[in-house]
């Protein structure tokens, strides 16, 4: 079975709490378990990882190459600053969907640019916990067209 790997960003271990009238309630397990659920019913593994550092998010994505078919991604602050992370999803040459729970293209200005979607094959924001079910049948779609 085909794996994907699934990187949450910095502060988004603190879903549920933090911000909610942004980012809502849904805590970082239950959109875990809703992405495990998700990726079974498509024929798909997922693996997950949370970090609040940018170096250990880099590892984790030159780890994904020869492990994982395509990456999930939800960069969180880091979209907007990490060239490290954007040379590493273009590096690694696998497939990656980014993802936000808010619209940061309706926020403030400087969420608006992303260093992260001009290598990934799509960007979903501003649909709260199902911006990630949708990027990963996005990316699912994807590895089946082109696998």
């Amino acid at each position: 079975m085909d794996s994907i790997l699934v990187l949450h960003g910095p502060n988004l271990n603190l879903l549920g709490k933090r911000e909610p009238g942004v980012y809502g309630v849904a805590t970082l397990d239950e959109i875990n378990q809703a992405l495990e659920k998700e990726a079974q019913s498509l024929g798909f593994e997922i693996a997950t990882a949370q970090s609040n550092h940018e170096g250990a998010l880099v590892d984790l994505i030159h780890d994904a190459m020869g492990r994982h078919a395509g990456i999930l991604i939800n960069p969180g602050a880091y979209t907007h600053t990490s060239v490290a992370i954007r040379d590493a999803i273009a590096g690694v040459n696998l497939p990656a969907v980014e993802v936000h729970l808010s619209n940061i293209h309706k926020r403030e200005e400087f969420r608006h640019h992303s260093y992260i979607a001009p290598v990934a094959i799509g960007q979903i924001c501003g649909f709260g916990a199902e911006s990630y079910r949708l990027g990963l049948q996005a990316l699912v779609h994807y590895l089946r067209q082109n696998m």
